[in-house]
C-alpha cells in the first residue's frame, strides 16, 4: 500500500499533485474490492475514507476542488468534463497535455485545464475509446471514436504525434437541433427549409456538401430527422453520429482492423449488405472512397430519398469529388459513365459553408439537371449573398432565391406540397444572423 502524503496545511502544488495520486489509487483499490460498477455515491464514500487516512488539513474550498476533480476523473472525461458540461463550448482541442483550446460561439481560446502529464492524457483517451473496441499503440497510433452523446473523438498519440499526446472532439448538442432552429441563427430561411422538407419527404437523393467544420453532419442529422416514420432506415458511419429517433432504424458502424490486421469491416462492405436490409432510405455519414460507386448505384435502382455527405467547397466541386471517389474504387469505368451515374442519382447539392465569423450557413442549393455532352448540368435555386462585415465582426448579408423553379417540380407536387412563387421568387431575405449560431 502506498504511504500517505506528508500532512499539510497550506499545500503546495507538488504536494497536491502527490495528494490527488494518493487518493485516487485509494479510491480505486477500494472499488476493484467493492467490485460492480462505480457509482457517485460508492466514490464519495470511498473518497471521504481515503480523506480520513490522509490526515491532510485541506481548507473547505480546496477539498470540494479535490472532490470533483477526482469524481470526474473515476465517472466522467477528467479535467475537460467541465468543459464537456458547458453547452457554450462547440470543440476541445488538446494539443499536448498542458495545452488545451476550445471554440466557443465560433472562436477559439485557450483553456486554463491542464493535464498533470502525458500519461494522464493518454489514460483519458483509453477511457474513450477501449469501451467502443477500438485501440491506440506505437503501431497504431491514430483512432477515431465518438463519446455516448455522438461527440466526434480523434486521438494522436507518439510517434507520430511529436509534442505528446493530442486529442480533438467535436462535441454535438445536448439539445437536438431542428430547421426553426437553424432559420433561427440565419443558416438558413424559412423558404429554403420548406423546399428542402419538401425535398425530404418527396424522397429526393440529397448530397450535403462543406468543408471540415462546417456544419455537414448537423445539417445531415436534421434532414435525416424529416424522414417519414412509416420508412426503414439504414444508417452507415465511420463513428456513430447520427441522432434518430426512428423506431424502425438499422444503425450500422465501421470496424477497426485487428491487431493482426484483419477483420476490418469498412463503410462500403456495410453499404454492400445494407442493401440486403430492405431499407427504404440509406444515410451514409459521409462517402470519402470507394464506396461513392455503390451508394450512386443505391440511389440509382430503388433507393431514392438517401442522403450523403462530402467533403467539397462548392457544389460543382461536390461533384467533382464524387467523380473522383468513384474513380478510387477499383471499378474500371469511363468517367463519362461516372459522370452519368451521378447525374442520374443526385439530385440536391446543399452546399454549407462556415463563414468568417465562426457561423454556419447554406451558401447554395443546387439542382442537378442531368448531361450535357460530357458536363454535368446544374442549376441554382438558391444562394446566400455575402454584403460584408458589421462592427461586431459578423457576417451580413441574406439568403436569395435565384427564381429557378426546380425540374423535379411535379414530384414534390406528387408528394403533396405546393411550393408557390414565393418561394422560388427572386427576392432577398436579409438579416442579423443570432449569435447561437456560432456553436
Amino acid at each position: 500500500m502506498t504511504a500517505a502524503p506528508e500532512r499539510t496545511h497550506d499545500a503546495s502544488a507538488s504536494q497536491l499533485a502527490r495528494l490527488r495520486s494518493w487518493l485516487l489509487d485509494r479510491v480505486t483499490q477500494g472499488l476493484e474490492t467493492d467490485g460492480g460498477q462505480p457509482t457517485p455515491d460508492t466514490v464519495r464514500q470511498h473518497l471521504a475514507k481515503a480523506f480520513d487516512e490522509s490526515g491532510a488539513a485541506l481548507s473547505d474550498g480546496l477539498k470540494a476542488q479535490l472532490s470533483s476533480e477526482l469524481l470526474d476523473s473515476l465517472l466522467g472525461y477528467g479535467p475537460i468534463q467541465p468543459l464537456l458540461d458547458d453547452p457554450t463550448v462547440s470543440e476541445i482541442m488538446i494539443n499536448r497535455h498542458d495545452r488545451v483550446f476550445i471554440e466557443r460561439q465560433g472562436r477559439l481560446e485557450q483553456s486554463a485545464i491542464r493535464f498533470p502529464d502525458d500519461e494522464a492524457l493518454v489514460r483519458l483517451i483509453d477511457r474513450i475509446i477501449l469501451p467502443l473496441g477500438r485501440r491506440i499503440d506505437a503501431d497504431n497510433p491514430t483512432v477515431d471514436a465518438r463519446l455516448p452523446d455522438g461527440s466526434r473523438v480523434n486521438a494522436v498519440i507518439p510517434p507520430v504525434a511529436l509534442d505528446g499526446p493530442s486529442l480533438t472532439i467535436r462535441k454535438f448538442a445536448k439539445e437536438r437541433l431542428t430547421m426553426d432552429n437553424l432559420v433561427e441563427f440565419g443558416s438558413i430561411n424559412n423558404h429554403m427549409a420548406s423546399f428542402l422538407e419538401a425535398c425530404v419527404v418527396s424522397r429526393l437523393n440529397l448530397v450535403v456538401s462543406g468543408g471540415t467544420g462546417s456544419g455537414k453532419t448537423t445539417l445531415l442529422n436534421i434532414l435525416s430527422a424529416l424522414i417519414p416514420e412509416g420508412e426503414r432506415l439504414v444508417t452507415i458511419e465511420d463513428s456513430a453520429e447520427l441522432q434518430l429517433h426512428h423506431q424502425n432504424i438499422v444503425r450500422l458502424e465501421t470496424k477497426p482492423a485487428n491487431v493482426d490486421g484483419t477483420g476490418e469491416v469498412p463503410i462500403r462492405h456495410l453499404l454492400k449488405n445494407s442493401l440486403r436490409m430492405r431499407p427504404d432510405r440509406i444515410v451514409v455519414g459521409e462517402v470519402r472512397g470507394g464506396e461513392a460507386v455503390d451508394m450512386l448505384q443505391a440511389m440509382n435502382t430503388g433507393h431514392d430519398g438517401s442522403l450523403t455527405t462530402v467533403h467539397a467547397n462548392s457544389p460543382r466541386d461536390a461533384a467533382s469529388r464524387l467523380e473522383t471517389l468513384c474513380l478510387l474504387s477499383g471499378v474500371e469505368l469511363p468517367l463519362r459513365v461516372v459522370r452519368e451515374q451521378i447525374a442520374s442519382a443526385v439530385d440536391v447539392i446543399i452546399q454549407q459553408s462556415r463563414m468568417r465569423d465562426g457561423t454556419r450557413k447554406v451558401t447554395s442549393i443546387t439542382e442537378v439537371l442531368g448531361m450535357e455532352g460530357d458536363t454535368i448540368v446544374m442549376s441554382e435555386l438558391f444562394r446566400f449573398d455575402e454584403t460584408g462585415i458589421g462592427q461586431d465582426g459578423m457576417v451580413t448579408g441574406g439568403h436569395k432565391s435565384t427564381g429557378i423553379r426546380p425540374m423535379f417540380g411535379p414530384r414534390l407536387e406528387a408528394a403533396g406540397f405546393q411550393l408557390g412563387a414565393e418561394v422560388f421568387g427572386a427576392e432577398s431575405m436579409t438579416y442579423r444572423p443570432a449569435k447561437g449560431n456560432r456553436r
